[in-house]
């Protein structure tokens, strides 16, 4: 399912930037195209328009010379049929003459059926019975563009000698319509093709460009799980091959810089761990060197005990650190192993805090019956850091409280709280780093600053986990939750596998607070 999700957001993310690509081309495109078009269509209109308009009145006004000319100033209305039929031509244009006759009113038409006095437009018959005074404009022609019935057409109109009769032409321009429509249909169809091309030119554009940046994401992707070996493959000039070298000349400078980090972090635990190893033998005899003194300390001279006892002490404390940094290198080095029993978590904690003398100075509420496969000693380091830390950088009183969340799978969470002053919001996220002291100026205490560092690595190997925080109500609180069984490759061998020795189980403390 998780792969699932990936691969859509993996789509969106591919079809991102190709998309907007071929959007800004598809755009440019027809912007291109739509103005190219318009432009077009407007010019060879205006052509076409023009040239059937100038067609059709000039020869209008040829034949109003020709045929209606000689006609008197009030002609009868037979002659102006006479005429009228002489200057129509039903393939070309209609005519429509009027005139006050002898016998009255009298309007002729070419063709009765399609062409009238009311087809003309009101301003047309007012422009052209406006009476022009010079020669030149004896047959002044005026002309409109109407639409008759949703038909494209063109009306013009002159007086005829002056004061004779009136003349009007109708002239269809569906034919002109017809040829604009084809006209305009061929623009829009060159548009769409130039729109599907601009797509298609995007489309190679956008996986020439996009696919050595794919190729760049990837590599980023790789190096940032850890394969610092990653390379691009480097071909061309262009800006986009001196970005893959870029990124190979980082990867490499990167790889380089982890390699000595690595080489100087393997050296650091080799030295910790021979330190370690060095330091065993001489503590062993220094040691038992001590524990005589100790017997003794009581008959010694007054002024030489405090010193033989601080000897002991610190030689106690000492050892305590070499096997704290023994356990340390072996979580390093992965070495470190669980050897897991079922045990009651309760029992375990009580006989963690009798063994260290805390039973009268923690409360416990801790009910028993509660059952985990952990590994007991390592649980009994956890509690001792823990309680320990608590009792002596918090305050009274210090309570511990256990309970189990989940079902059979679950996990069992313990708490230890204290009332003391809590923890410093900037010290929070520091407390199980290794040799963290709050208090940096006390580089000398009771603390190595490991203890809470060992605890959590304790947790983790059990595939628990430890948080820190300050209590509601005050003072430090620190949560441990551990599964019901480790979740860890670890502790799938169980209790068949020897674990190796760890620190002494007196709660070594260390991450002050």
């Amino acid at each position: 399912m998780k792969r699932e999700h990936g691969g859509a957001f993996g789509f969106l993310r591919w079809t991102s930037l190709r998309l907007r690509l071929i959007a800004v081309f598809a755009l440019v495109a027809l912007t291109a195209a739509v103005s190219v078009s318009g432009i077009a269509y407007w010019l060879n209109r205006d052509a076409v328009l023009t040239r059937a308009q100038n067609s059709a009145l000039d020869d209008f006004r040829d034949s109003l010379e020709r045929n209606a000319a000689s006609l008197p100033v009030r002609p009868a209305c037979r002659s102006l049929e006479t005429a009228a039929s002489r200057i129509g031509s039903p393939d070309t244009y209609q005519v429509l003459l009027t005139d006050s006759t002898p016998e009255g009113p009298c309007t002729v038409t070419s063709d009765r059926d399609s062409f009238s006095l009311d087809d003309v437009p009101a301003s047309l018959r007012r422009a052209v019975n406006t009476r022009h005074t010079s020669d030149d404009n004896r047959y002044h022609l005026h002309w409109e563009r109407i639409s008759l019935q949703g038909h494209p057409y063109l009306v013009a109109g002159a007086r005829i000698n002056g004061g004779g009769p009136t003349g009007y032409m109708l002239k269809s321009l569906d034919a002109e319509r017809k040829d604009l429509n084809s006209l305009a249909w061929s623009l829009g169809i060159a548009t769409l093709l130039a729109l599907i091309g601009a797509a298609l030119l995007a489309q190679a554009a956008g996986s020439a460009v996009l696919r050595p940046v794919r190729r760049l994401g990837e590599a980023a992707k790789r190096l940032g799980e850890g394969h610092l070996n990653t390379r691009l493959k480097v071909s061309g000039t262009d800006e986009l091959a001196e970005m893959s070298r870029t990124f190979n000349n980082a990867a490499e400078q990167l790889e380089n810089r982890v390699e000595e980090l690595r080489a100087r972090e393997a050296a650091s635990r080799r030295f910790v761990a021979d330190m370690s190893h060095e330091l065993r033998t001489p503590l062993t005899a220094i040691t038992a060197v001590t524990d005589v003194l100790e017997d003794e300390a009581e008959a010694l001279d007054p002024m030489i005990a405090p010193a033989v006892r601080l000897v002991v002490s610190e030689t106690r404390r000492l050892n305590e650190l070499v096997e704290t940094l023994m356990e340390v290198t072996r979580f390093d080095a992965g070495t470190a192993k669980l050897r897991v029993d079922e045990v009651d978590v309760a029992d375990m904690i009580t006989a963690c805090m009798d063994a260290r003398a805390w039973l009268d100075s923690v409360e416990l509420d801790a009910p028993r019956g509660v059952l985990a496969t952990i590994d007991p000693r390592r649980l009994d380091v956890i509690m001792a850091n823990l309680i320990g830390n608590a009792l002596k950088h918090g305050g009274s009183p210090v309570r511990v409280t256990l309970r189990r969340e989940g079902g059979a799978d679950g996990e069992i969470v313990i708490s230890v709280s204290d009332r003391g002053p809590g923890i410093p919001e900037e010290v929070l996220p520091h407390v199980f780093d290794r040799f963290y002291k709050a208090d940096a100026s006390r580089a000398r205490s009771e603390g190595s600053g490991l203890g809470l560092s060992i605890a959590l690595e304790n947790a983790h190997i059990h595939g628990g986990d430890i948080s820190a925080a300050n209590g509601p109500e005050g003072g430090a609180l620190f949560t441990l939750r551990l599964p019901v069984r480790p979740r860890t490759e670890q502790g799938a061998s169980g209790a068949t596998r020897a674990d190796s020795a760890a620190p002494g189980g007196n709660g070594t403390t260390g991450g002050r607070r």
